[in-house]
Parts: C-alpha cells; structure tokens; sequence
C-alpha cells in the first residue's frame, strides 16, 4: 500500500478556490467591508460571459479608505471562474442621485486601482438636469484623465442599460428580474471557503496519518500489538468523524444553494450560484473519494495487525496452557440429583476443562495458521502436536470425573424417586378425608386408594439393599449410605403407617351400623373462636409415633398445631388438617426458595460466562465498541463476587435445611455480613445502566444474546441480583407465616428484619451516592439515620430583630439526611433519562452539626411540623413533613441522636469533675467550654451570684413545659453549668429522661 494512493482522489481537476495561492483573500477576512456593498458580483454576465461588478448609490464612497477598497475589489475579481475572468468584467456604476464630482473619484478610482481585466464600462450619470449637464460636458473634457483602456459609456437611464446588458442579467434595482441577497451570498461565500478549507485539511491530516500508519513497526508482544491496533482504531474512528463532519456540512451547504430550487421550481440560477454549486458538489465527490480510499487502505491495514495480534495471543496462550491434576477435588458424590447436576457444571466449567477447551482451540487456531500460509509454519506445527496430546490426556482424566459423577447421579435420582413416593403415600393418607372414612362405602374407597397406590411400589421403592452397596461401591461415601439408610427406613415407617390405616380402614368397612352422614361445614366457613383466657388454644408438638398412629401420618422435625381445648372432635380434625395445611405450604416455599436459588445461580453463571468471558474473547474483539472497552468492571459490577459466595457457599447451606424448613432462618442470620455485598452491586448499578444504555445495540451482545438463546437482553439480566435480594424478605415473610409457634421462628424473625435493614441500607446509599457539591467525606459524619423529602421555612435572629425568608410563606423544597454527627440539607433534582438515569440527584445546599441543635417537636400548632434550632434559636428552621407519622419518626430520630449526645457530655462532665473537684475549690464550674481565668476569678470573688449561663439555664428549666419536654432536655447541654445550679440541672435532665 502505497501513502500517495490517500491523495489520488484529490488529484481531479482542482478547485479554483483552493488553487488561488496568490489571493489570500477570504469573505470571513473582508466581512465587514464586503457589508457596505459598495460594490458586488450580481451574478450576472454580458452577452460575452462577462462577469459583472455593479456599484450601487453609496454616498460616502469617497470617504473609503483605499485598503479596504482595494480589498474588496481584489476579492471579486477573484471570485468568478478563471475562464470568466479572461474575457474581462463589466462595471455598472450607479450614480443617479448623485452628482458629476462624485462620478469622476468613482471612475479615478477605479481607473488607478481595479485589479482585474476589464470590457466595459457603463455609468448611470446624475438624473438632475443641473448635474446631468455637466456631466456631458465635463466627461467630454476630462475623458482622458480616466486613462482606461476601455470604453466608458455614460447613460441617462436603465433603459439604454438594457440594451448593453440582457435584464435578467440585472438586479431589480436596475431595472432588472434578478434576485439578489448581498447577506446570502456572503453567507454562501463565507461557507464555501471553510468547506474548502476544511477538504484541504482533512486530505493533510489523512496524507499524515496514512504515512505513520506505513511506517509503524509491528510490537512482539500482545499487550503492545492490542495497544498499537487500539491506538491506531481511535484515530481511525477521529479522522472517520472528520469526514463525517465534513460531509454533512457539505451537503447543509449544498441543500442551502439549492434552496431557491426547492421552493420555485422554475428557478434559474445566475452564473455565479451555478459555479457554487459546482464547486460544493466537486468538493463532496473528493471528499466521498478520499473516504472510499482510506478505508480501503485501513481495512488492509487493520487486517495486518489483527493477524500480528493473533499470532502473539497463540504465543502466549501456548506459553500458559500447563496441565496440572486438579480434579482430585471433585471426588465428592453430591447430596441430590440438582446437586450432582451442579458438580458437573462446575466440572464442565473447572479450569482443567477450560485447559481443554484452550488447547483444542489452540490447535484449532494453529491449524488455521498454517492453512493460511503463516509465515512462522516451522514454528507452529511443533506446538500444535504438544496441544494435541494435552488435550488427549486432560480429556482421558475428565471422562473418568465424569463417569464417577454419572453413577452418584443415578443412585441420588433412585433416592429422590422413593423419597416422592413415600411423600406422595403420606399426602395420601393425609388428604384422605375423616368424615367420609366413617361410612362403609368412604373406607372401601379409601382402601382402593391405597392399594392402587401400593401396586406403583416396584417402580419407585428401593427394595435390595445389598445389590445397592454392590452396584454403588464406588460412589458410595458414609454420609451417602446414611442417606441410603435413612431413605430405605422411611419406606419402612411409611409402610407401616398404610398397614396400620389399612388395619382401621377394613374395620370401619367391614361394620354394618345404620348410616352417619356426618356434616362438615366449608373451610372458608370455619371460624376460630376469639380467644378468651390463655388455657383456650394450647400448642401441642405431634410425634411421628402420634401421627402414625391416627389419620395423620406425617413425618417432620416439628410441627406446629393449634388445637383447642375443647373436646369438639369435628374442631380437633380441622385442626389437624389446617396442621397439615401449614406443614405442606412451609416445604412448598421452601421448596421454592431452593429452586429460585439454582435457577439464580445457573443465571448468574451464564451471564458471566455468556457475556463476561466474551469481552475476554479475541474473536468476538472486533464487534467490542470503544466505549464498552476495559469496562467490563463497570457493566457487571461485584456479579462474580456474588455469583462465587451463593454458587459454594449461599446454596450448599441452604440446601442443608431441607427437611427443616422453619430452621432455615439461622442460615439467613449467619451470612448477613455476607449479604451487604449487595449494596456495592446496587452503588455500581446506575452506572453499569447507563453504559448498557450506550451501547446496547451493538453487534457484540446481539452476538452473544443469539449464541444463549436468550429471549432477553443483558440488561434483564443484570437486574437479577437486585431482585433477589428483594426476593429473599418475601420468602421469608411466606416462611415465618406458616412457622408460627416453631422452634425457628424468633430466627426467622430476626432474618427477615436483618434483609429488611439491609434493603434500607442499600436504599440509602443509593441516595447518598447521588449527592453532589459536599466538599468533604460523607463517610466521617457516622451512619445514616434517615433520609426525606420536606418543606423547610428558615428564620434567622440578628441582635434583637428576626429577620425571615423574603418567601416566607413559599417553604424550601430539601431533602435532609440524618447522620449521627450531621444533618445535612440538599436540593433534589430529577433526571430526564430512563432507568437509573431517571434517579434523582441532590445538591448540597448546608448542613447542621449535631452537637449544636436543639428541637421543638411542634411548631405554630401543625402536628406535622417541627423545629431544629441552634445558636441560641438564632437560627431556626421549620420542617413540615408529608404525613404526622413521618414527622413523629424524624423527631423520635433526632432525639435519640440527642440524647445519646446529651448522656455522653453528662459522664464525661462527671469524669472531669471528679478528677479536678478538690474539697476547698467548691465553685469549680461544670462547663463544658472553655473557662476564662478571669471569670474563674471574678466568680471566686462573687459565689452567690449566678452567672450569665445560670439565669439562662435556670430560665430554660423552669420554662421547659412550654417547651415541650424533651425540647428542654436537648437545650440544656448547650449551656455552661455552674456548681450553682448543678443540683437543678440534675433534677431535671433526670426527670425529662426517666
């Protein structure tokens, strides 16, 4: 590829414009000068194609200095084609209103300065009778003064005009049908200029670039070659942009000349618009060339660093395919078929595999290589024969994983089968109902039931036990026999359970009493009497042995049934079967909590390794936009983290509760800490939205959508972790409903508030991320109580005039922020986008230090306002909350912050006061400010009278019902307290706190 082939589109036929070396001249130079239209090109041409200049009436044409004269002169003549201004220009000058003098500087003007060839000269002379006289016969006189070389024609009309020039060559104002636009064609010219100036720039700019691109050495290492082609991509895209700006000005240039056109058809453009036209499109067709060119020149350019970045990555990743045994780890048998399913995905996605799948796409690659002719052929064959035989032995280890794996799932799909079956059997008697088995005919069916239920036993039970510990031997670990064990004796007890009901079945069949038709009222009709005294409803626990010997064959680590103490036996069976109710709804969400679990975790895989790995993915590099590159940290956020703690961690122990359902919250509590890994997701989430926003229609994740199969773009599936964790209370709150009374319920419990805290604390830190404007560290004002929307009135006391807000009666719209050591006032402001775009952000406005406010929980008589004062109410604001409950939580809020303060200063008081109280210093202040000697000195002299602090402290204590009580308590602290009055402080702060 040669670097001239980049120009060879402006080699065509050159545009004068940018040829005019010699005339530097542009309209954006002479702009001002060109606006007094002292003199422009109409666009017209005499019969000859000569282009004409008309001077119009301009009075002070004498007072123009020479320079710009000259200048604008210069620049239309060179305006017009070269081929047009050979034959030599036309001038009309205008001076009807004008008189002779001015007519001679116009033409001794002209005469000694025009710069170009002239034809003609033709000159409008003065229409007063008085000036047209003496025009006749001074011209005849001073003739030869003008030292033209051209005929000078003097003319009394526009009618003896248009016999020297055609009328549509000539603007209204002579007489003329032309139109003409001395602001538009400035805009025009002016616009024209740059485009050119832009063209010939851009084919510089793109000469520079193909030169370095051509004599860029190629890097041996990937990191540099991946740099280089990223480097060299950018400035591609940059100089594509270019072109693209350049065109699109182009054509808005190109649609602008057209314009005429477009509104009147019947339009016909004067010389000088069709010679723009012409230059616009010329200038386009070169421009639409040279784009062609380069990106022929960087497709072969870019091929050539793709293929050096192919063979680096083969290099390397050859250098790093090492087979080491790392499946011994997978010898376990798993506790479920899920399980065992599970084990297989992780040993399908183990690193060994992942050696395997590299190796064979090596070797792949390699072959493609050599296919193609490489250059480095003697090289590669050798490294694709030691790929070959690591992939025979890491598949040889794999398929032996693999087998062992199989065999465990069978037998576990054996237990899971007589695991149905037995539960299918106690659902069975459970569900058979009591009044019906009563009669002869209800026992015989119930009896049918049964056996046609036992005749599916050979197809599910587990029946040799010893051919299982023959078969299984190999897979067969001392937690999997119990489980075999524990299997085969439930069978047993269920067993014994349909014998024994079968026993009491064939009894009530084989009775001939007269019939009893029993009537139980609808479930929705049963009412539970209200509760009288504490002995009404007992909480009986049911042994299995209890069960087993009744209707009610049920097998569980607890149970929880309300019966009554009433010996109503129609109530005690509604009980029992609402007991069953509840125990086969708690396995029901228990059940789902565990399959939502796998299914989030098998998504969480997939995206990881459907997306995720393909950012990582060479071949799938090309279809990667920048803006999405080295930023997969963004789009995913902390996924692998969680996707690692559920996958060997969450799920494993979660699994382990699935015969005790209602224990299931101590699970929950003990990997809390583990949870808040979600608040960092969530953080990330707006901007991993607003990246996918960006380029979620690009080839890359259609591409990878289209290999999943998946229904659903990316984005549906990054909000998974956001709805599990939401998920998670809801399941708990379906747990603790049917647990009542149940050993794990105060668990369960405190589970639920411990997600509940955490969605809070996930909530809020959304809204704290988008505070803008604080200078500090949001993380050193302590925790984040609460947060809220309000309106806020502001007063500020200065010496003894309150002054209020100018819109006292128009509050402040805040968003307040309680920490421990702040309160902080913000602006809310909505967003206009989508998603986490349309997340409102905040503006720091201040903020109050909570070691120097007080409150009054009401204000002015509203149960929905309240007040937060400091400096001595100086500075007081008036907080009006939506509803009474809110307020009331904001100020319980605030006077625990308070409080907590106020009993902090109060021991450390104490503290300091004990170390420094000696026996004979008994006026020893309990300020907690800095004292004045000098007031230590003038109190000594004084003990009886109070201090300034006293009067105001004895003032607040004494006045402190109507200040509401607990407003008086948190405005004691912010007064020095005396020996004085130290027994009256005391008093009080004991009385508002107990």
């Amino acid at each position: 590829m040669k670097r001239w082939m980049l120009l060879k589109p402006l080699s065509h036929e050159p545009n004068e414009i940018m040829q005019q070396e010699s005339s530097p001249l542009c309209a954006a130079d002479i702009s001002l000068d060109l606006r007094k239209q002292f003199a422009f090109l109409s666009g017209g041409r005499g019969q000859n194609g000569s282009p004409i200049i008309i001077f119009p009436e301009y009075p002070a044409f004498s007072e123009l200095e020479e320079q710009e004269f000259h200048s604008v002169l210069t620049y239309l003549t060179s305006v017009p084609s070269l081929g047009s201004t050979g034959v030599g220009f036309i001038l009309v000058i205008d001076r009807r209103q004008d008189r002779w003098a001015s007519v001679k500087g116009t033409l001794l003007r002209i005469a000694g300065s025009f710069p170009g060839n002239l034809q003609l000269v033709l000159v409008l002379r003065p229409t007063a009778l008085f000036q047209r006289t003496i025009s006749d016969i001074f011209f005849k006189l001073n003739k030869d003064e003008f030292k033209m070389k051209v005929p000078v024609i003097m003319l009394s009309s526009v009618t003896e005009l248009h016999s020297y020039i055609d009328r549509t060559q000539l603007t209204q104002e002579l007489g003329g049908t032309q139109e003409y636009c001395h602001e538009k064609w400035i805009s025009h010219r002016t616009a024209i200029e740059g485009f050119a100036q832009m063209v010939k720039k851009m084919a510089q700019t793109l000469q520079s670039f193909g030169t370095e691109l051509a004599e860029t050495e190629l890097p041996n290492d990937v990191e540099a070659t991946s740099n280089l082609l990223t480097v060299h991509t950018e400035k591609k895209d940059t100089m594509k942009e270019d072109l693209r700006i350049a065109l699109c000005q182009g054509s808005r240039l190109l649609e602008s000349i057209n314009e005429p056109l477009v509104k009147d058809p019947d339009y016909t453009m004067n010389h000088d618009e069709l010679e723009n036209l012409a230059t616009v499109q010329r200038l386009l067709g070169q421009l639409d060339e040279t784009e062609t060119a380069f990106d022929d020149f960087w497709d072969k350019h870019q091929t050539k660093l793709e293929q050096c970045l192919q063979l680096r990555h083969f290099e390397q990743d050859f250098r790093e395919v090492r087979y080491t045994d790392c499946l011994s780890g997978f010898s376990e048998v798993g506790i479920s078929p899920a399980h065992v399913e599970h084990i297989l995905k992780e040993l399908t996605n183990h690193e060994d595999r992942e050696v395997l799948d590299r190796a064979l796409a090596l070797a792949c690659d390699a072959d493609q290589l050599i296919e193609a002719s490489h250059y480095a052929v003697d090289s590669i064959l050798p490294k694709c024969s030691e790929l070959r035989a690591v992939c025979e032995e890491i598949s040889g280890v794999l398929e032996g994983k693999k087998a062992h794996l199989l065999k465990a799932m069978e037998l576990h799909q054996c237990l899971e089968k007589a695991t149905k079956w037995c539960d299918d059997g106690i659902y069975l008697l459970a569900s058979q109902p009591v009044d019906k088995c009563q009669s002869q005919d209800g026992a015989e069916s119930a009896l049918q039931d049964m056996e046609r239920y036992l005749e599916t036993a050979n197809q599910h039970k587990l029946t040799d036990l010893s051919g299982i510990w023959r078969d299984y031997e190999s897979v067969l670990t001392q937690d999997f026999k119990e489980q075999v064990d524990k299997v085969f004796q439930k069978q047993l007890s269920m067993q014994e359970m349909f014998e024994k009901r079968r026993v009491s079945l064939k009894k009530l069949a084989a009775k001939q009493t007269r019939p009893v038709q029993p009537v139980a009222p609808r479930p929705e009709a049963i009412i539970i009497p209200p509760i009288s005294s504490p002995g009404d409803i007992l909480i009986q626990w049911f042994s299995t042995e209890q069960f087993s010997s009744g209707f009610y064959p049920l097998q569980c680590s607890s149970v929880c049934v309300l019966s009554m103490s009433s010996p109503n036996p129609l109530h005690t069976q509604n009980t029992h079967a609402l007991a069953i109710s509840y125990l086969w709804s708690l396995r029901h969400v228990m059940n789902e909590l565990l399959e939502t679990e796998r299914a989030y975790v098998e998504e969480l895989l997939c995206v990881l390794e459907g997306y995720g790995a393909e950012m990582d993915n060479p071949a799938m590099a090309h279809l990667i936009p920048n803006t999405l590159l080295h930023k997969k940290d963004i789009l995913f956020g902390n996924m692998p983290e969680i996707y690692q703690f559920h996958k060997k961690t969450f799920l494993r122990e979660l699994e382990a509760y699935t015969d005790y359902p209602e224990l299931v919250g101590r699970c929950f509590l003990e990997r809390m800490t583990d949870l808040q890994i979600y608040e960092k997701y969530c953080q990330n989430k707006p901007r991993s939205e607003s990246l996918w926003r960006q380029c979620s229609d690009c080839a890359f994740f259609q591409e990878c959508q289209k290999k999943l199969e998946h229904k659903l773009g990316l984005d549906s599936y990054l909000l998974k972790p956001v709805q599990r964790i939401t998920k998670y209370q809801l399941l708990l709150k379906e747990l603790l409903k049917y647990s009542k009374g149940c050993e794990g319920e105060d668990d369960l419990q405190k589970a639920l508030s411990s997600i509940l805290g955490i969605l809070k604390a996930v909530n809020d830190s959304m809204h704290l991320i988008a505070i803008t404007g604080y200078e500090g560290n949001l993380s050193d004002l302590g925790r984040l109580m609460m947060q809220g929307s309000f309106s806020v009135w502001t007063e500020h006391k200065k010496g003894h005039v309150k002054v209020k807000d100018l819109a006292r009666f128009k509050p402040m719209q805040r968003h307040l922020f309680l920490h421990e050591k702040a309160l902080l006032f913000c602006k809310k402001r909505e967003e206009n986008g989508e998603g986490y775009e349309k997340a409102p952000s905040y503006s720091f406005k201040h903020s109050l230090s909570m070691s120097a406010v007080g409150i009054t929980e009401n204000a002015k008589g509203d149960n929905k306002k309240f007040e937060i004062w400091c400096n001595s109410r100086e500075e007081v604001y008036i907080v009006q909350a939506s509803t009474p409950e809110i307020k009331t939580a904001w100020v319980t809020e605030i006077r625990k912050v308070l409080t907590g303060q106020l009993k902090a200063y109060r021991e450390a008081s104490q503290q300091k006061s004990s170390d420094q109280l000696t026996p004979t210093s008994t006026s020893l202040t309990l300020s907690p400010f800095k004292t004045n000697p000098k007031t230590l000195k003038k109190g000594e002299e004084k003990k009886t009278e109070p201090t300034a602090a006293d009067s105001s402290t004895a003032t607040l204590l004494k006045n402190n019902d109507k200040v509401k009580g607990q407003s008086a308590l948190l405005s004691i602290h912010k007064y020095g307290l005396t020996v004085s009055l130290h027994t009256l402080w005391s008093k009080n702060v004991q009385r508002l706190i107990f």
